[in-house]
């Protein structure tokens, strides 16, 4: 790697005065609209710390009254207090005792992530870097000020350096991770040492952050103390009413990448950075003012390193703070780069002018300002640019303040930011467009869209804007959009997938899922404990061309998949069967061919759902199916298996077309009697309850077809061509016997459950010639068979086939033995789409397992598009007033004696288990137990069950596991001093904490509850 390689912004989030994203930005700047308002009433009482504006200019500092704001104004973020703490896995308590500022970096950081279309948890272990400019620390002035309430939570809820570590803790990243405080070009200081962290080497991705809140009226105070603060607390950089700053607040997260990394992997690039750099002022007139020689060197050297002069530069984002020394100084100090300019001026601007100075997180509001400039190719209007300085002669600088958006030309266009800090840090950073990227699209293709969230109630709000955000893009984009929905939006719990060939009727299906979620809950739910998978193939009688002709066109691996197979038939069937399957020929219809198109077909999908990581822990299949489930079970090689379902069907064509199979409404013993003296006719499967046929003589049939409507039992003829798993079959099993000799006879790895002995092979038992010769005449015992996998701990079904023939089959066993899911390969209704395949990794991904979904899309449509990012549940607050410093932080709510015991744990599936059985009394220690854990954690007692995760779910670290120990020790002396090894390893669950309490000897305590929730 190049010490000048160029850096691609690849993401962004951020939320500023009268922005709560990006594009609110973007809109707020294009507008030119004026983010600051009023001092919010939850800050201070501003009205009690603002000094009455003197009847004449006073600008004597000692007689200044202390303790006074000129101002009541400010760009203030609206709820910072919000915040997701369980999505994080953050306990109420300990986000309480959090500054907000670290939770508004971590929401903005995965937000900013996956707006580089990609996952944060692809990110977790890597040495991605955290670089986080923050200057203000009131949070800790009032979280701390009250020594007696100081717990062990303030201690990592406090401190810049917790900015950055909250962020690398939590998304588990490697790489370097530090907070850095230069005043107000703190965040434009961090972009530069990230930008030389990722040149070095030391991290590939890095997260560059900037945070300022405003808690307290201590910085306005000194500000007018100083003759710094405007008394409108509105910045007007460049222009003639300008008179100080205007304070704001701001969080904003970019996602920065080597450009190389991020063009190899197709990568959205919002803009580059081409060079950045930093300096300090030295000694001045004094340490708080600006230094004009330091910033024309640092912007001079920076420029240099770039590449570029005064002429490449499109337009400077400057510093811009509205004081009357600053301005002039910053003016200054560009002009004498830019005056001899050919060709027109630099246009000039400040995003200070739109809501404020935003200190430690001014230098990336500007460069994200910048950032999208150049994205849209459009440089926003300067607010008060129509009353422009006349004493700084920006004219004669060539530099221009816009009254109205700037359009910048095709090209490579390049910009410049400047940040300064008061104590004398400079940072500057030269930008360029993102370069031209052409990627071929294609209309129509298919995709599956998925949408996951924590909860439901987030799954519903994230479903909804996604709807909004899709139905504004270009309907060529619907198989890119899908398949970086699968990349970025699917590792949480709740799930919906929506498959479609078009973004109308994508739109529709995430609206439609959003109002279904509101009327029954999510159409998805994520398991915790791992599904258990079993194949389901299917066998003659299954063919639909229309569900393998679907497949084909809009599944590129089992294309490929069927293509492979096809190959290895041809040989021996003298014809393409694929070509068959695809032109509907009705040549099928012969065994010959037939069977082998029924085992190519079920083979291809199964290879497809492997390749994508879907791999059954037992498979099944009935009659010519079991062909395709030996070799999913590698008892079968492919080779010989098609060598033989091709001289299979052949032998079995060359039979006369005198036979027939009827299907009865009775249960196989109740068949087989009927069979007696009828040496032609055959018991040919046992499908399950009333599911039986009866294979054999034609003529036979229809005297028992007679026989049965006589006794009023429902019996229908199949439509096949010849009486198979019958007498009439016995003549070409010898010659198949031979066939299947040289064949390797191979064990199975994974369990089979024979559909020819009705139960699972066992040990010893191979799928040998004798097996498969045998497999012809014997009956289909498909009942026995799947009633002994549903006795296992399969959780879903896949039946892999042209047609759901097994599904219903199973759903009449389901009384009888378990209830796996059952999904299929084909599609239910009577049409089949042309996205079936889509369909089926959805619900596969729906019912817990994480499918590959690169097997869904052709190399061209695996491109990474940006989606709306993740929303929030907002519910939470946590604030602590500069009026009210020891204002007590939230705790959990308080907790009715027993009431813990009376909530229902949740099954795997997310659903409240039955409740006890009556006599079944609660178990008083389960209560205090899960009373004590909501106390330290502050939870909702409604939310916490047996199986609640103590770690993942509530959050629980070292700090909380000791406080829980003393509390359970405090409230069960009897105990002892518990080993605090022993606690911890007990402490997976809220269930394992209870047996591990009841293993101490607690078996049949006598614990009660008090009124105030302690025992006794």
């Amino acid at each position: 790697m190049s010490v000048r390689e160029p850096i691609a912004v690849v993401g962004l989030d951020c939320r500023f005065p009268g922005a709560r994203d990006a594009q609110e930005y973007w809109a707020l700047l294009m507008d030119g609209r004026d983010g600051t308002g009023h001092v919010p009433e939850e800050r201070w009482d501003a009205e009690r710390y603002h000094l009455a504006a003197p009847s004449a200019p006073d600008t004597a500092h000692d007689s200044r009254p202390p303790g006074r704001s000129n101002t009541v104004r400010g760009g203030f973020l609206h709820d910072p207090d919000a915040f997701d703490p369980a999505f994080f896995g953050i306990a109420p308590r300990e986000a309480a005792a959090m500054d907000p500022q670290q939770r508004l970096l971590l929401q903005c950081s995965w937000r900013a992530i996956e707006d580089a279309a990609m996952a944060p948890q692809d990110l977790a272990g890597t040495a991605t870097g955290v670089f986080v400019g923050v200057m203000a620390n009131e949070w800790a002035f009032l979280a701390l000020g009250d020594y007696d309430r100081i717990t062990a939570r303030h201690g990592s809820g406090n401190g810049y350096f917790m900015g950055a570590n909250r962020v690398s803790y939590h998304l588990d990243l490697k790489g370097p991770s530090l907070a850095v405080d230069t005043a107000c070009s703190s965040s434009l200081v961090a972009v530069h040492l990230a930008m030389n962290s990722l040149r070095w080497g030391e991290c590939d991705h890095a997260l560059v952050a900037g945070t300022n809140l405003i808690m307290t009226p201590a910085i306005n105070i000194f500000y007018t103390q100083a003759g710094l603060s405007a008394p409108d607390g509105r910045c007007k950089p460049f222009s003639a009413a300008a008179d100080g700053i205007g304070r704001a607040e701001g969080v904003a997260v970019l996602v920065l990448r080597r450009l190389s990394d991020a063009l190899a992997d197709r990568q959205p690039v919002y803009a580059v950075l081409k060079e950045t750099g930093s300096n300090q002022d030295g000694r001045s007139n004094g340490i708080t003012a600006p230094n004009r020689w330091a910033q024309e060197q640092l912007i001079e050297s920076v420029w240099q390193r770039a590449g570029i002069t005064a002429d490449d530069i499109g337009f400077i984002e400057a510093h811009g703070t509205g004081t009357l020394l600053g301005d002039f100084i910053e003016a200054q100090a560009l002009g004498r780069l830019t005056s001899g300019r050919g060709g027109g001026s630099v246009a000039l601007g400040s995003v200070k002018s739109n809501f404020g100075h935003a200190e430690g997180a001014a230098g990336i509001a500007g460069l994200i300002k910048a950032v999208l400039a150049l994205h849209h190719r459009t440089v926003p209007p300067s607010r008060y640019a129509q009353d422009e300085n006349p004493r700084l002669d920006l004219p004669g600088q060539r530099l221009n303040l816009l009254r109205s958006p700037l359009r910048l030309g095709s090209g490579t266009v390049h910009a410049a930011v400047s940040s300064f800090g008061m104590g004398g840090s400079n940072a500057h950073a030269v930008l360029a467009s993102a370069p031209r990227t052409t990627h071929r699209t294609r209309p129509g293709a298919p995709g599956v869209f998925t949408v996951s969230a924590r909860g439901a109630d987030r799954l519903r709000a994230n479903l909804l804007a996604q709807a909004d955000a899709l139905a504004r893009r270009p309907g060529d984009q619907l198989a890119q959009l899908c398949w970086t929905s699968n990349r970025v939006k699917s590792r949480l719990p709740h799930r919906v997938a929506v498959a479609a060939a078009d973004l109308p009727t994508l739109v529709a299906g995430l609206r439609e899922a959003a109002q279904r979620v509101d009327e029954r809950g999510p159409a998805g739910t994520g398991r915790r404990a791992a599904p258990s998978v079993a194949f389901a193939f299917t066998g003659q009688g299954a063919q639909d061309p229309r569900t393998t002709a679907s497949w084909y066109r809009s599944c590129p691996a089992y294309a490929r998949h069927l293509d492979a197979m096809d190959q290895l038939l041809t040989p021996h069937t003298g014809r393409s069967v694929r070509d068959l399957l695809l032109d509907d020929d009705p040549e099928l219809q012969r065994p010959g061919l037939l069977q082998p198109a029924l085992f190519a077909v079920g083979y291809a999908m199964a290879a497809t759902l492997a390749e994508a990581g879907i791999r059954p822990a037992y498979v099944i299949g009935h009659s010519i199916g079991e062909f395709a489930a030996a070799c999913v079970a590698g008892a079968l090689d492919p080779a010989d298996a098609a060598r033989l379902v091709a001289r299979r069907g052949q032998l079995m064509e060359t039979l006369p077309d005198d036979g027939g199979m009827l299907a009865v409404a009775l249960d196989a013993a109740e068949a087989e009697p009927l069979l007696a003296g009828r040496q032609r006719l055959g018991l040919a499967a046992a499908n399950g309850p009333r599911r039986t046929v009866i294979s054999g003589d034609r003529g036979e049939l229809a005297a028992l077809t007679a026989e049965l409507t006589e006794r009023k039992v429902a019996a229908r003829p199949l439509a096949v061509s010849h009486a198979f798993h019958s007498p009439l079959m016995v003549p070409v099993v010898e010659e198949f016997r031979r066939a299947c000799a040289d064949a390797a006879d191979r064990r199975p790895n994974l369990p089979v459950f024979s559909t020819v002995y009705g139960r699972e092979l066992a040990d010893e038992e191979t799928l040998d010639a004798d097996y498969w010769a045998a497999q012809i005449t014997a009956p289909v015992r498909f009942a026995e068979a799947a009633l002994a996998l549903l006795a296992t701990d399969v959780t879903h079904v896949v039946e892999i086939g042209p047609a759901a023939v097994l599904t219903p089959l199973l759903s009449r066993l389901r009384t009888e033995a378990g209830s796996p899911v059952s999904l299929h390969t084909a599609h239910p209704g009577e049409r089949a789409p042309g996205h079936r395949p889509q369909q089926l990794f959805g619900e596969l991904w729906c019912a817990g397992l994480t499918p590959g979904w690169d097997v869904l899309y052709p190399e061209s449509d695996r491109l990474p598009r940006r989606l709306p990012p993740y929303l929030f549940d907002d519910s939470f607050r946590a604030w602590r007033s500069g009026a009210a410093p020891t204002r007590p932080e939230p705790s959990a709510p308080p907790v009715p004696p027993g009431a813990d015991s009376a909530v229902p744990p949740l099954t795997d599936r997310g659903e409240p288990c039955p409740p006890t059985p009556a006599g079944d009394e609660p178990d008083p220690l389960a209560a205090l137990a899960r009373l004590l854990v909501c106390r330290v954690g502050g939870h909702d007692p409604d939310l916490v069950h047996d199986d609640t995760r103590l770690h993942e779910d509530l959050g629980f670290d070292s700090i909380q596991a000791v406080e829980l120990k003393a509390r359970i020790e405090h409230e069960l002396p009897r105990l002892g001093t518990l080993p605090v090894e022993e606690l911890l390893e007990s402490m997976r669950t809220v269930g394992d904490l209870v047996r591990y309490l009841h293993s101490r000897g607690l078996a049949g305590t006598a614990v009660t509850l008090t009124a105030e929730g302690t025992a006794r």
